[in-house]
This record gives C-alpha cells, structure tokens and sequence, in this order.
C-alpha cells in the first residue's frame, strides 16, 4: 500500500511540475510583445535589428514575479514599472552574456 501512495504522490507532483512549466512557458511566450514593445519605445540606444535578441534575452533571464509585472503591463500598457524591471534583467551577468552572444550572431558586432 505504501508503495502505491508513493508512486501516487510522485506522479502528482510531476503533473505539477509539468503543468508549471508550462503555465510558465505561455506567460514568457505573452510578456514577449510587451518586452518588444517597452524595448523599441523606452531604449532608443538598443539597434532596431538587436530588438529580438534583447527580448529573447530578458525573457529567458527573468524571474517568475518579473514575468507576472511584463503579463500586468500587457494589460495596462508599458509603464516606468515594466522600463524598471526590464532594466533590472538586462543588468544581470547572465543577460549581459546572452546579449553578448545573440548580438554577435545577429549583428556580426560583439557587444
């Protein structure tokens, strides 16, 4: 019996799992016209053919609370909050080197 419970529970925790990550996939996959959008409008600096990659690159670095701030301004639009938090994702060493790579192979110029 207590080996079925265990299976049991295993098996409902990676229903979640799953569940979770792809909860978390389709709100990344919307937060992306939202980032495009506060990207091209709010940073004049970023080279209009580096917009994707820049997108690409803070939604794959942000966090789950960060994803739930671009999901809110999709819904009320870009605010300082989203500029914000977009600005706290690229400052990270881990964006920086996406940047660095996507810029490369996108541009042929290193960041």
């Amino acid at each position: 019996m207590k080996p079925l419970i265990a299976m049991s529970i295993f098996l409902a925790l990676t229903a979640c799992e799953q569940a979770t990550q792809r909860v978390d996939g389709m709100a990344r996959e919307g937060a992306k016209g939202v980032v495009t959008e506060a990207i091209a409008t709010r940073f004049p600096q970023v080279p209009k053919e580096l917009i994707t990659p820049f997108t690409n690159c803070v939604i794959d670095n942000a966090d789950a609370t960060e994803v739930r701030v671009f999901a809110k301004s999709a819904i009320i639009g870009v605010d300082d909050t989203t500029v914000a938090t977009i600005r706290s994702v690229l400052s990270r060493p881990e964006t920086v080197q996406c940047l660095s790579r996507s810029s490369f192979g996108a541009s042929g110029i290193p960041m």
